[in-house]
């Protein structure tokens, strides 16, 4: 499982002209999902976004977590994060996993961050057409992935 976090001052999501999320301080989080992906990476990722010290504290160093500052979140299934660019210059996504496997495990992760959190967690809607909106604050940009622990 392959993360994007991005330290927002605002983000939101907006499907067929209707804005489904928006939050303002917080983390816009972009989940890529594989086959071989479960509820260990999913542990493990959402333990990591819930505390990771990225926002500023009294001076303005980043030693406060997401749940330090009472930002909120926006998760955002994003496929193209396992995207394979090693062969020709048209990605391959054929690790990305189909629907019927990466619905339940995106579904789980939303719930295990919300748990992680102690609050209800935003989110786009799975293989909708969205269109994201942020105000990268910093900027502050992070990719992780589960399988490396990094």
């Amino acid at each position: 499982m392959k993360v994007v976090i991005q330290r927002v001052s605002c983000a939101s999501v907006t499907i067929d002209s209707k804005v489904v999320a928006d939050i303002q301080t917080g983390l816009l989080v972009l989940v890529g999902i594989e086959d071989a992906d479960n509820q260990e990476d999913i542990n493990w990722l959402t333990a990591k976004i819930a505390n990771i010290r990225i926002f500023g504290d009294e001076n303005e160093v980043m030693n406060l977590s997401v749940k330090d500052v009472d930002g909120d979140v926006i998760v955002v299934s994003q496929f193209t994060l396992q995207a394979n660019t090693k062969k020709g210059n048209r990605p391959s996504y054929i690790k990305a996993s189909k629907p019927d496997v990466a619905i339940p495990l995106y579904e789980n992760f939303v719930q295990q961050l919300e748990k992680d959190l102690g609050k209800k967690v935003q989110t786009g809607v799975f293989g909708a057409d969205m269109k994201v909106l942020l105000l990268n604050d910093g900027p502050v940009t992070i990719g992780i992935d589960s399988k490396n622990r990094e």
